[in-house]
């Protein structure tokens, strides 16, 4: 703790930032940050900007990035996202900001995140269901993951996906985001051998065109597969990060192993 006290009295790291090692969250007006999520969980703790006002947004996000490195905010608004980046080139001049959407990664200029030999598809199956994937892939893009987007591959036109197929079987874990019947998530878990995350999107209309529908079609789906809640495209990056991670630790203790048994021999 002493060297925890020296280093906030030498400027080396910020109050916030102590108080998040000592006590795993911090405490703002807005709420406590829960700073220690990375570390315990491997993925962050989101900032869902909906129902949240110009101020919370962006104290919260500059409390995450002094505590973790970065920041991941999802559900942005227009408003917000302008009033954000004047308050980050105010407060955070260094930082780096990648937009997708209504989403947003920050991350600071000290960020020394490694990166995953892992690589997650994220599949579409309209132009529609593009802000849903955009949050799925910001979190992979985080998780340190490489991303290989396929985009408008719905099942209306089914060679548009077989044309890909073995793009998609090149990656270690697939995200398919699809609204209407949901069927695209079935057909791509048909035709690889990794795992797949279905995420439903509210597209479509009439009945069961605000999700349901593509929900219990991926639910009911005959091919194997995880199925995420409607327009949940942080969670389905979540899901999608652990697993790169899992895979790649696989890997990494084989090759070990491997090395091992050649210098034995």
């Amino acid at each position: 703790m002493r060297e925890l006290l020296e280093a906030v009295a030498a400027g080396e790291i910020s109050p916030a930032e102590a108080e998040g090692r000592l006590n795993g969250y911090v405490t703002e007006e807005a709420g406590r940050f829960d700073a220690a999520r990375p570390a315990r969980r491997g993925i962050p703790e989101a900032i869902l900007a909906e129902g949240k006002s110009v101020s919370q947004v962006q104290d919260l996000a500059l409390t995450s990035l002094k505590t973790t490195g970065r920041a991941l905010l999802t559900r942005l608004s227009d408003e917000q996202v302008s009033a954000l980046e004047t308050h980050l080139d105010r407060e955070a001049p260094d930082a780096t900001v990648d937009r997708r959407g209504s989403t947003m990664l920050v991350t600071a200029e000290t960020d020394d995140r490694s990166s995953v030999p892992a690589t997650v598809s994220i599949v579409t199956a309209g132009t529609v269901d593009g802000p849903v994937a955009d949050e799925a892939e910001l979190v992979c893009v985080d998780g340190g993951l490489e991303v290989d987007r396929l985009e408008d591959v719905g099942v209306a036109a089914l060679d548009r996906l077989l044309d890909q197929v073995e793009r998609l079987r090149a990656a270690d874990v697939c995200i398919v985001v699809a609204g209407r019947e949901g069927a695209l998530a079935t057909v791509v878990a048909g035709l690889v051998n990794t795992p797949v995350i279905g995420v439903p999107v509210s597209s479509g209309y009439g009945h069961g065109g605000d999700g349901e529908a593509a929900l219990a079609g991926m639910l009911q789906s005959c091919t194997v597969l995880s199925v995420v809640n409607i327009d949940a495209g942080f969670v389905a990056g979540a899901q999608a990060t652990l697993i790169g991670r899992a895979v790649a630790d696989v890997a990494d203790s084989s090759a070990k192993a491997s090395n091992s048994e050649e210098n034995l021999s």
